[in-house]
């Protein structure tokens, strides 16, 4: 719900018609919002997750690098009990009441959010091209031919491991 206003927030900056990018600031939840809410998704490149731990999302036009940082602020959450609670982590999971969270998400709304402008370094988020693409011999998967001479799966990178018989 905080990630739908503060997509919300930050979009409504953004002048009609603009091409625009977004980068996520942490890979909890947020992400989610933006490509349920805008086309960018982290499959077509608009959507860029850079994991700094904070909870905040940046709309920006894509030639320009102008755009608007939104932030769920702490500094404005003391009348907010429970929304303090689960986003300074200061209950777990079970002892969180999740209709009062919800019932004070609904209240607090943009009040418990901060935007700002920012400009974009483009170059430090724009989506590289894989290159050229080749097959690796070792398993025979086509791969991005910059990574090495057999794939990073291959190359042991992979978060799995696969039976013999499955590798051809």
């Amino acid at each position: 719900l905080v990630g739908g206003i503060m997509v919300d927030m930050a979009r409504e900056q953004i002048p009609e018609g603009v091409l625009f990018n977004v980068v996520c600031e942490t890979h909890s939840c947020l992400p989610d919002a933006v490509q349920i809410l805008t086309p960018c998704t982290a499959g077509n490149g608009w959507l860029r997750v850079v994991n700094l731990g904070r909870y905040a999302v940046v709309l920006y036009d894509k030639h320009k690098g102008e755009g608007f940082r939104v932030y769920l602020d702490p500094r404005k959450l003391d009348e907010w009990d429970e929304i303090r609670a689960w986003y300074l982590k200061l209950k777990t999971k079970r002892e969180q009441d999740g209709d009062r969270l919800r019932e004070e998400i609904r209240r607090a709304g943009r009040r418990v959010c901060t935007l700002h402008p920012v400009r974009v370094r483009t170059g430090d988020v724009i989506r590289r091209s894989k290159g050229a693409i080749g097959i690796c011999g070792a398993c025979g998967e086509a791969y991005p031919v910059k990574d090495g001479p057999v794939c990073l799966g291959c190359q042991g990178q992979a978060p799995y491991e696969m039976p013999v018989a499955n590798k051809t």
